[in-house]
């Protein structure tokens, strides 16, 4: 994907900084929005205002006038935007043509504007109306010999109260098959968490930030992927917390950093370093590396110091002497290799952890995307637990999840496993008996489509068949489906890889008011910190013709189940109701929702573990044992690296906003291949030079991307990077974490091929 010649510069400035207000501007301009947009940046993640429809990173609760990031401002531009989809724009595209064009092309062509259908005879979209729409969906949905036929994807964009119907609608319909986004991300934390500390979340809040004595960043990149953290980085390190970064590629944000709200560093071009501590880690290490810094405590200990918080494992732990046993058994010098880094430099991150009496480690899909990423996250808690990290202020774990809302789709029902009390609520407040088997997760579902088990995939919201593993199979099963259905605001290739029928359905956006009989309403929004806030849209709607995601879910099920036990025209109109049964559903949690919800910031949910409570089977918190140093399959081919999937900097998910990478000196393309230089010179390979990627995998398929331009990058060694989803055609699907089945997307592994 390239719009022009590659150019590439090594990006020497500070991250953020007059470039982030540049793109901003420039944003603003391209999608001709600069006094509409700029309006509407006022009001998002202001009480009273939208949640930005990016990441899921919380709101300061400041008096910053504008609580915005470059990637935000992108994401709200790009929904925003003058552009539109209209039935003229499908009447001119076969979709054969559309097929042709890049992620990008489609992105930019604009927002939806109403329900389409696909004809197979002229290879169009046409007009249908949504009465038409949801009697197709009914009529499939019912025609099915087994409701497990049927799969219900949900991104994290959809708000609380769609998300909950969704859940609803579909286990009365009678299945549990809920592939989401989180299965792509940050499953491992919700699966992993659990049996450890009681929760498949984080611990930490935005006030943690202030006391924190040293914070971690491990496989993360906020600078793109959650800019507003930044913030929090440059007051840690102004106070003089010392910040470690642990990463495989270094990222620029984390080196230096310039607050585009602070004026003073504005006007005098200043900046401020973040990482105190770069950590160079080969892919895969950080099982290592956690395991040589505790073997550091673990000596500490045993020369008579005190390091651990004695009285803390006592009280509140299980499991200690079998991860003493464990960890006295690594080998130094496999902890060196397998880390990719020194001894010296592991003993320095242990000091700086024993001298912090409050750690907070954050980490991203660096740790989650891994054969083993699940029992990774475990590790880090591990190492928490060993001083008492958490219920006090200025600790605890902290994964920083990606897409707006993702985290609070889970708590409000979106679950392929759900507990037998959540769904006896269910069955007690709605009165139906909700499936208890178990439905499938993401790679099942894909599975399911290539085996002709499934036969029905409506996805709420995202871009499917773009997220997913193994792009040429994915895109053959999704083809194999009777019946696609894509609820969504922008044209995706989602829309043009589709069953034998199709639909579009276009849908009100984050920023854009949502009008009942009942009158405005507002939807609800959970951050990465367990915080739930309002959202109320300040636009007018794109078009007349879209409907919001309440309604949808709504007249689905109407048109599904006409003996439905369930009030669903109640709901369309007044969302309060919505969250009346949600706290009932979760009293725990949500009990009195209706009064919390008023609050201009919020609420945050309880977390038991920020209280020392642990709501595990034994009521304690768990040390997990995991054996040996790798997180991932060993491969014996010599010509073996790793590649790690990344995001650019402009985009976000699969969204694709530019074929730039501002902080990584690239510009105007997306076929690119990060690749240390001496591992290139030992394959003899030029600077410059086309390669191909082939997967080096035992199941006999081919899986190879061609045109890719090498660029000499500091990665560790054995190491390579290049784009997702560009590069998605290369993860087999069964490479993923078997606790999660999350795909392994930071290991896959590959042999670099010179063009011909």
């Amino acid at each position: 994907m390239a719009d022009g010649k590659l150019k590439y510069r090594n990006y020497t400035r500070p991250a953020g900084g007059w470039g982030a207000a540049a793109a901003t501007a420039k944003v603003l301009l391209e999608q001709s929005v600069v006094t509409k947009g700029s309006r509407a940046l006022m009001a998002m993640n202001q009480p009273g205002g939208f949640k930005c429809p990016s990441c899921a990173f919380p709101d300061a609760d400041c008096t910053k006038k504008l609580e915005f990031c470059e990637n935000g401002a992108k994401a709200l531009a790009h929904e925003a935007t003058k552009f539109r989809v209209t039935r003229d724009f499908f009447a001119r595209h076969t979709v054969s043509e559309l097929m042709a064009q890049s992620d990008y092309w489609l992105e930019m062509q604009g927002r939806l504007t109403e329900p389409m259908r696909y004809d197979a005879k002229s290879d169009h979209y046409l007009p249908v109306s949504w009465d038409e729409a949801f009697a197709t969906i009914g009529r499939h949905l019912r025609g099915l010999s087994d409701p497990n036929q049927a799969e219900f994807y949900t991104s994290g964009r959809t708000p609380n109260e769609a998300a909950f119907l969704y859940s609803i609608f579909v286990r009365e319909y009678g299945t549990n098959n809920f592939p989401d986004c989180s299965n792509m991300c940050h499953e491992p934390t919700s699966r992993g968490l659990p049996p450890a500390i009681g929760v498949g979340k984080g611990t930490v809040i935005l006030e943690d930030f202030e006391h924190a004595e040293a914070i971690f960043i491990m496989g993360q990149n906020p600078g793109t992927n959650a800019p507003r953290m930044m913030s929090l980085l440059v007051e840690a390190r102004k106070r003089g917390v010392p910040i470690v970064a642990v990463n495989p590629m270094p990222e620029r944000a984390l080196i230096r950093f310039t607050e585009p709200q602070d004026a003073v560093q504005m006007a005098t071009f200043g900046s401020t370093q973040i990482a105190s501590e770069f950590v160079h880690i080969r892919v895969g290490g950080d099982l290592a590396l956690l395991k040589g810094m505790m073997k550091v405590m673990f000596e500490r200990e045993a020369a008579g110091e005190t390091v651990f918080d004695h009285d803390f494992l006592r009280d509140h732990t299980e499991g200690f002497a079998e991860l003493k046993q464990d960890i006295e058994a690594q080998n130094w010098a496999e902890i060196v290799a397998v880390s990719g880094i020194s001894e010296e430099q592991i003993r320095r991150c242990a000091e700086i952890y024993m001298r912090s009496s409050a750690t907070i480690i954050c980490y991203g899909m660096g740790l989650t995307q891994h054969q083993l990423g699940s029992r990774l996250v475990q590790q880090v808690a591990n190492i928490l637990l060993l001083k008492g990290n958490f219920g006090r202020p200025g600790a605890g774990i902290s994964p920083i999840r990606g897409h707006s809302n993702v985290q609070g789709d889970r708590t409000v029902g979106i679950d392929e496993k759900p507990s037998g009390a959540y769904l006896d609520r269910v069955r007690d407040i709605f009165g139906f008996e909700p499936p208890r088997a178990h439905g499938h997760h993401t790679i099942d579902a894909v599975e399911a489509m290539l085996a002709g088990t499934a036969k029905v995939f409506i996805g709420l919201g995202g871009n499917f068949v773009r997220a997913v593993p193994d792009t040429e199979r994915a895109y053959g099963a999704m083809r194999k489906l009777d019946l696609t259905v894509g609820i969504a605001t922008k044209l995706n290739r989602g829309h043009l890889v589709h069953g034998r029928e199709a639909l579009i359905l276009p849908v009100i956006a984050r920023s854009e008011r949502i009008e009942t009989a009942a009158g405005e309403q507002f939807v609800t929004i959970e951050d990465s910190m367990s915080n739930v806030s309002a959202s109320r849209g300040v636009l007018e709607p794109a078009s007349p013709h879209l409907l919001p995601e309440v309604e949808i879910v709504c007249r689905m099920a109407m048109a599904t189940l006409p003996e439905s036990k369930v009030d669903w025209q109640d709901y369309i109109d007044d969302y309060g109701r919505i969250r009346d049964k949600i706290a009932m559903i979760y009293p725990a949690i949500y009990e009195g929702f209706a009064q919390r919800i008023e609050v201009p910031r919020g609420f945050h949910l309880d977390i038991p573990p920020r209280r020392r409570v642990w709501t595990t089977p034994n009521g304690k918190a768990n040390f997990m044992v995991l054996p040996g140093l790798e997180v991932d399959a060993k491969i014996a081919d010599p010509a073996m690296l790793r590649l790690a999937t990344v995001r650019s900097h402009d985009q976000f998910n699969t969204t694709i906003y530019s074929y730039n990478d501002r902080y990584r000196g690239v510009k105007g393309d997306r076929m690119i291949l990060f690749m240390n230089a001496a591992d290139r010179e030992a394959r003899g390979l030029a600077a410059g030079a086309r390669v191909a990627l082939e997967t080096i995998s035992d199941d006999a398929i081919v899986r190879r991307v061609e045109g890719l331009t090498v660029i000499d990058y500091p990665m560790s060694r054995g190491a390579v990077a290049g784009y997702y989803p560009e590069l998605n055609p290369l993860l087999p699907l069964d490479h993923c974490d078997p606790v999660s089945g999350t795909p392994a997307a930071k290991s896959i592994p590959v042999r670099v091929i010179a063009a011909t």
